[in-house]
């Protein structure tokens, strides 16, 4: 099948273009693609079908003509992926597959507004941050209380006083599987000065990563609401680059960088 390579500050992706809906996409296969010595290797696929064409997301046809179905790296299901959606639409664009220069996209945790903006960095509405209190993540035998957010898939935000570099996140960091039954990405960051943070994240099925969308508004949120602050404008500095997050009342907006890096045929089977 054919495939493209993108990715957004370093949080790469394989994507998978099917229009119809037609190919098996297993968890094993996704797994496969993933790896990073015997596959592509990515933290995940986007997988582009038309909206109509999935029962997941029908209902939201009208609005969106593109479904990303999102796969972690280890082939499960994820609601949604903010670096995600952001190299799933400049792939949109760069294909002429939409015209616009705004527009929709579904995805697993609602729709989601994109913009193309003039410096050509992508911007998308994430929706509001739904805060739902506190609870504890472990690394290396150190807890760090963290804030609960929800962006479509669910966060644990952890402001901590140690350098964020110095952290092993080659495990998984342990979390309350009460809380989160389902699983957590985590993020662990250092405010630094005004409106300002250093992030690094451990995804849920997949790793650490250079980079997480819904995880850098997830900090914003938790770095903002370590000063009193609800709105404003934050810089997230991530191991593959720089990310804007701006909240307001109503909502949140992820902006940076996405490209597409390679396209070719994919050889691999199940």
């Amino acid at each position: 099948m054919r495939f493209l390579k993108g990715h957004g500050t370093e949080n790469d992706f394989v994507i998978l273009p099917d229009p119809d809906g037609v190919v098996d996409v297993s968890a094993t296969l996704v797994a496969r693609i993933c790896d990073r010595r015997a596959g592509l290797g990515a933290d995940g696929v986007l997988r582009v079908m038309r909206t109509k064409r999935s029962d997941e997301v029908a209902d939201q046809a009208a609005a969106a003509e593109w479904f990303m179905d999102y796969r972690n790296a280890d082939g499960s299901m994820a609601e949604m992926c903010g670096n995600g959606v952001r190299v799933f639409a400049r792939y949109l664009v760069d294909t002429g597959a939409v015209s616009a220069q705004e527009f929709e996209i579904a995805t697993r945790g609602g729709l989601r507004r994109v913009r193309v903006e003039p410096n050509g960095d992508i911007t998308v509405d994430m929706g509001k941050p739904v805060v739902s209190g506190e609870s504890v993540a472990s690394v290396g035998g150190q807890e760090y209380t963290g804030l609960r957010v929800d962006m479509g898939n669910p966060h644990l935000a952890c402001a901590i006083g140690d350098p964020v570099v110095q952290l092993d996140l080659t495990h998984q960091p342990g979390f309350d599987t009460g809380v989160f039954p389902a699983g957590v990405n985590i993020e662990l960051f250092n405010p630094v000065g005004t409106s300002r943070a250093v992030m690094r994240v451990f995804e849920r099925g997949s790793g650490e990563t250079r980079s997480c969308g819904t995880g850098a508004v997830a900090t914003a949120v938790a770095a903002a609401n370590l000063s009193g602050d609800t709105t404003g404008t934050w810089t997230i500095e991530v191991l593959g680059g720089t990310l804007t997050v701006t909240l307001d009342e109503e909502t949140s907006y992820l902006s940076g960088p996405a490209a597409i890096v390679a396209s070719g045929e994919l050889m691999l089977a199940e």
